[in-house]
């Protein structure tokens, strides 16, 4: 079984907020549907444009198989941050999960 660190937000994005509760089943539904390891949800700082607990959970990978996003939207939004983001995933050699709309990247 592939085990995933959740990652979640405090904050709204795209100008809705999802309470974090909500984001914690969802991400556990998929979970349990997909036949993974859950590991508990890292939950993001609130300040706005803040990812420095995504990088923590990027640090973290070298334990785990990937981390699952409750969405998409929850990357930083800066190009290079995002990019950079996406290139620790694919040259790890490992998996992001985005639940809410049911896409990986690997």
């Amino acid at each position: 079984m592939k085990k995933v660190r959740g990652y979640i937000f405090s904050r709204p994005f795209l100008g809705e907020r999802v309470p974090q509760h909500v984001q914690n089943i969802v991400i556990r539904d998929f979970c349990q549907r997909n036949d993974l390891h859950y590991l508990l949800s890292a939950t993001e700082y609130a300040m706005e444009n803040c990812h420095l607990i995504l990088e923590q959970v990027l640090d973290e990978l070298v334990n785990l198989e990937g981390i699952i996003l409750y969405s998409l939207f929850q990357l930083p939004i800066d190009l290079e941050n995002r990019k950079r983001f996406y290139d620790r995933i694919l040259s790890s050699n490992k998996i992001c999960y985005f639940c809410s709309r049911r896409f990986k990247t690997e």
